[in-house]
């Protein structure tokens, strides 16, 4: 039998050829043509692919940017078959997610995420689930102490154990991920009740697998899954990521079950102990419970993923930002030394006195557009700025684009503290500063996470300076950003030398 007669009786082959010839014809039939209700314009898609030829699959947000130069801040791509609208600019976004922002509310099913949630959680539910947990969960947060002296006790008492951490170094290089363990801790005390020990199993168990699933998110072959899903027996980070949440998983429900066993203990309030009390008043008085099981499953593995991943990796920006800019680090330090000196560790008021660490610590947030976008879905027919757009449809309103908006930002891809400051050296806040997003569904950690990340960063240029490890310069030290859920800097080391 001759070789190709193999491959075309191959099975498998048959089966891909089989999708691509139902593919095809479901484009035909879905040819964007010309309608009275016009979609937003936006280059012609290919069969099949769409316009993925045209979008750099581990950088979306940068494609979509330059795409935006020809077809304004509103335009329409296709991911394979499926039609999304992207929003660029801080103008169109904040028209959309404020304005708009009851039609622009809903999450688009994104396949890899339906399997680990299945429609369940605080980021990716919609409807009254959403509503509810959301609401919850913010409620609880504020119970817990988010914002508040409270919660900034456990960042003070968090930060000493980093201190302890970085000393044990003496000076030798270690990976910037070792800073990680502090935001970690914060997360988990949050949402059990208390800090672990940094060498408990349990501990690095969880933080090792959430860190690989992060990691997984960004793999490209990823992203080809979340456009073809039923071809998702030719891939494998999907598998590798729900095998990892079922891990992860397997340890929250054993924290959920002792939960429910010492739910009425009022000393061992957190967020699950919350979640559970609600559980339970759904269950005695109206018998339509959306706090089941799995939801609120889902909703700690959200705060997990997410409460740990945005903070730890913004910390290890700010710390390689400051060893590829010494001059600045200095420019902390002497601030530091100014107002708090040398001995007392610093509080979140420290900031209002500190105008330009305050700015280094929203210039960092800024500068790495940690999360590029987060997809919205309209929740009804929606007509914008002239456009007509489905209900349904997903929208990709690019963070990276506002804080990049060259109308908004005097030097957008520089690393530039000025930003924040005025002529007099005064902090000045900017609208387009939206690393949390806007609306109804920003970040429910932002208030947390501004207080983490001033907190450690402001205590650990206090006590160490930061430089590279023996055989790098400042000037070896490449920005560029590793793709995973968030854009991670390079997996560098750093030596801590102490601050004087």
């Amino acid at each position: 039998m001759a070789p190709w007669t193999s491959v075309l009786l191959n099975p498998g082959t048959i089966f891909l050829l089989f999708a691509l010839l139902l593919l095809a014809t479901f484009w035909i039939l879905s040819i964007p043509g010309k309608s009275c209700q016009q979609l937003p314009p936006g280059p012609l898609p290919l069969p099949i692919i769409g316009n993925l030829h045209l979008i750099d699959i581990r950088r979306q947000d940068l494609s979509l940017m330059k795409l935006s130069e020809k077809y304004g801040p509103v335009f329409t791509v296709y991911f394979g078959l499926q039609k999304v609208v992207v929003l660029i600019g801080y103008e169109a976004v904040k028209e959309a997610l404020l304005s708009k922002r009851n039609e622009f509310i809903d999450r688009p099913s994104i396949p890899i995420f339906s399997r680990i949630q299945h429609g369940n959680g605080v980021f990716f539910s919609v409807g009254e689930l959403w509503k509810s947990t959301r609401r919850s969960t913010l409620s609880s947060m504020r119970d817990l102490g988010m914002g508040k002296k409270r919660i900034e006790g456990r960042i003070l008492e968090e930060l000493h154990f980093l201190i302890e951490v970085v000393k044990s170094f003496k000076g030798e290089s270690f990976k910037l991920k070792s800073l990680a363990v502090a935001p970690a801790n914060i997360t988990f005390a949050i949402l059990f009740g208390d800090r672990f020990d940094y060498a408990d199993p349990t501990f690095v168990t969880l933080v090792r697998l959430i860190d690989e699933v992060m990691t997984l998110l960004g793999a490209p072959s990823l992203h080809l899954f979340n456009v073809y899903p039923f071809l998702g027996f030719l891939f494998k980070p999907h598998k590798m990521i729900l095998s990892k949440t079922e891990e992860a998983c397997v340890i929250l429900k054993k924290y959920i079950m002792a939960g429910k066993q010492n739910i009425h203990d009022s000393h061992l309030y957190n967020y699950i102990n919350s979640m559970l009390t609600k559980q339970q008043k759904e269950e005695t008085s109206n018998g339509k419970n959306l706090f089941h099981d799995a939801n609120v499953l889902a909703s700690v593995l959200d705060l997990s993923l997410a409460g740990i991943e945005t903070t730890a990796t913004t910390l290890q920006w700010a710390i390689l930002l400051m060893m590829k800019y010494p001059e600045i680090q200095r420019q902390v330090q002497e601030e530091i030394k100014r107002v708090i000196g040398l001995e007392r560790l610093p509080t979140f008021e420290d900031k209002k006195r500190m105008p330009f660490a305050n700015a280094v610590v929203h210039e960092v947030q800024r500068f790495i557009s940690l999360l590029p976008h987060m997809p919205r879905c309209t929740a009804v027919d929606t007509y914008f700025r002239g456009y007509f757009i489905p209900q349904g449809t997903m929208v990709i309103p690019s963070l990276t684009s506002v804080l990049y908006d060259k109308t908004k930002w005097e030097t957008p891809t520089q690393f530039n503290p000025n930003h924040f400051l005025d002529a007099e050296g005064n902090f000045v806040m900017k609208e387009a500063f939206l690393p949390f997003s806007i609306g109804r569904r920003s970040c429910i950690g932002e208030s947390l996470g501004k207080m983490e990340l001033f907190l450690f960063f402001v205590g650990l240029l206090q006590r160490f300076t930061f430089c590279p490890p023996p055989g790098l310069t400042a000037l070896d030290l490449d920005l560029t950003a590793e793709v995973a859920f968030t854009l991670r800097p390079q997996p560098y080391s750093t030596c801590a030398v102490p601050f004087k």
